[in-house]
């Protein structure tokens, strides 16, 4: 069982890799395997709807996003974690999950999804929010903590001094190892739920 942990913070051991640590911590005493991969830091373009995954099943973008894609399929379970800029998350993120979730057309049912949000004082809720909606759209298990998934910190190092923050994401590690061992079990006795064929409507009359 793993779990691949998202970066989008540009900045290197920085407030955003304190709460990574400190949840992927947990995950791995709780016999989790996990992978941070930080994104922040890397040239990003956003999605031009150019269409060129339905038929090539990848990005027309040849870049991180490619190289992180197989890696989600085989995950159990997806984190992903930003600094807050303006009560949302980095854009350098953004781009990268609406490609990695739009270019990738495997199933992602009960793929276990969390979303941290790292904030000086405000903005943090807005940006969690902005985060679990991809995790929504995917049929994908949101992760629940003793609070909303946030630490707070300006400096490099000051989410060390958030008690609480800390303790959110240790609970984070623990629910989700238990939600990813629960799930492998029920896929065992009971099997994944049926699906439908996919219907999209939209609100133009012909």
């Amino acid at each position: 069982m793993k779990v691949l942990l998202i970066n989008g913070s540009p900045r290197l051991n920085g407030n955003t890799s304190i709460a990574l640590n400190e949840l992927a911590k947990t995950l791995n005493e709780e016999g989790i395997e996990t992978e941070i991969i930080q994104i922040g830091t890397k040239d990003i373009r956003g999605c031009i709807a150019c269409g060129t995954c339905y038929k090539n099943h990848k990005c027309i973008f040849n870049d991180i996003v490619n190289e992180v894609a197989p890696k989600f399929e085989e995950a159990d379970g997806l984190v992903i974690a930003s600094p807050v800029y303006y009560a949302s998350a980095n854009g350098t993120l953004i781009s990268f999950l609406d490609r990695l979730f739009y270019s990738t057309n495997f199933d992602k049912t009960m793929k276990v999804g969390a979303s941290i949000a790292v904030c000086r004082r405000g903005g943090a809720s807005a940006t969690f929010d902005e985060l679990n909606k991809y995790f929504t759209i995917a049929s994908m298990p949101v992760v629940s903590s003793q609070y909303w998934n946030s630490v707070h910190g300006r400096k490099v190092g000051e989410a060390n001094k958030d008690l609480e923050g800390l303790q959110t994401m240790r609970t984070l590690g623990r629910n989700m190892a238990f939600l990813i061992k629960s799930i492998k079990l029920g896929k065992e006795k009971v099997g994944m739920p049926k699906k439908e064929p996919g219907v999209m409507t939209n609100f133009i009359d012909d």
